[in-house]
């Protein structure tokens, strides 16, 4: 094998782990979460921004107000989920730029005098990457997670948020419960993705 990565981690992370639909009644602890955002933290983004901000749904009246923006498909799953997750991106990432870049001492002034409007696309690109990291340490904790995107965002934005801040998903987090795989879906070929030049 090419990989270094031990073949029972591949298969936690990436082979064996899905997109789960349902889930056990077991707790996800802060200290779970904690243990997921200290470890997926390093993944890199452009300049370092980290814009990813988390907001955890655990309360049944904040888990009432979040289910009826859910699509009709999600509203079970997302209902019953031991802990939810609203992933969002923060157009006002530049705010930390000086201690997260400091060898560039323009960043923050750069994205400053870009608006809010300009920073958006940035934030977007980088929380969205660190939101794939935040899946994939869900995955390292033994856990599973459930990723929708099947949501009124602009509804979530205004009942949870603030307007620095942009939706990406909703992650449901727990243990798998009873049938909470789909059938393995396709995936593209080596021959199809890859190109040199």
């Amino acid at each position: 094998m090419s990989l270094v990565l031990d073949p029972a981690a591949q298969d936690l992370l990436f082979r064996e782990a899905r997109t789960a639909n349902s889930f056990t009644d077991e707790p996800v602890t802060d200290e779970q979460v904690q243990a997921i955002y200290d470890l997926v933290k390093y993944g890199p983004t452009s300049m370092n921004q980290s814009p990813l901000r988390v907001t955890l749904v655990r309360s049944a009246e904040a888990r009432e107000r979040l289910v009826p923006y859910m699509a009709e498909g999600n509203r079970p799953k997302t209902a019953a989920a031991p802990l939810v997750a609203i992933l969002s991106a923060d157009s006002e990432f530049h705010q930390e730029l000086p201690r997260l870049f400091p060898h560039f001492e323009g960043a923050k002034g750069m994205f400053e005098g870009a608006g809010r409007e300009g920073r958006a696309a940035s934030a977007a690109l980088n929380a969205s990457l660190q939101a794939a990291y935040f899946i994939i340490g869900v995955r390292a904790a033994g856990l599973a997670a459930g990723p929708m995107t099947g949501a009124d965002l602009e509804g979530i934005r205004k009942e949870f948020l603030d307007d620095d801040h942009t939706p990406l998903m909703v992650v449901n987090i727990g243990k798998p419960g009873a049938d909470a795989w789909f059938p393995r879906s396709p995936r593209l070929d080596y021959e199809q993705v890859v190109t040199t030049v």
